[in-house]
């Protein structure tokens, strides 16, 4: 089975009009939130997400994230349509992708990856629920907890893919403290 979304289905001359879904697999739409993003660690559910984004890390700032905890290797799929803007390693994220929605409003920031998925440069366009990389404890994380730390940020004028303004991903991908709905 693919991660990609699948191509509707070509019918013959005469055959059922019954209009074909298109979009993420089914699997895939098991796992998408209230505002239309997919949980962006595969096999994940809603209910099990933990909101860790107010979490204090270190004596000087708070998570701005949500840390997704899964074994080393599962697949992160792109929580949204978009390009990858920035393939980058740093001490803190290890490995990471930050992705722009499509009208470059929103910045998605993955971290801690093990790898990306083969292929994968900046500038490629990025399909909801596409694999993207893998699960891993790069950077600062524990090589005893390899998981996904997950960030969305609302970007300036500028568009700069390290400076936003955070939002919680806890309530967008369906958590259900402090959601209301829809």
């Amino acid at each position: 089975p693919t991660s990609s979304p699948r191509a509707p289905a070509r019918r013959a001359p005469g055959a059922d009009s019954t209009p074909r879904r298109e979009g993420p697999p089914r699997s895939v739409m098991r796992t998408v939130g209230p505002a239309g993003l997919v949980i962006p660690v595969q096999g994940i559910a809603p209910e099990s997400l933990q909101d860790t984004f107010n979490d204090a890390r270190g004596q000087s700032r708070v998570h701005d994230a949500i840390d997704i905890m899964a074994p080393r290797g599962t697949p992160v799929l792109a929580v949204a349509d978009g390009t990858v803007e920035k393939l980058f390693t740093s001490a803190a994220g290890g490995i990471t992708l930050y992705q722009f929605e499509p009208d470059s409003r929103y910045v998605y920031y993955y971290a801690h990856l093990d790898r990306y998925a083969a292929g994968l440069e900046e500038g490629d366009t990025l399909r909801r629920g596409q694999v993207i990389g893998y699960v891993g404890s790069t950077g600062n994380a524990s090589p005893d907890a390899p998981h996904l730390h997950f960030a969305i940020f609302l970007l300036g004028p500028e568009k700069r893919w390290w400076d936003g303004t955070a939002i919680n991903p806890y309530p967008l991908l369906g958590g259900r403290r402090g959601w209301s709905g829809g």
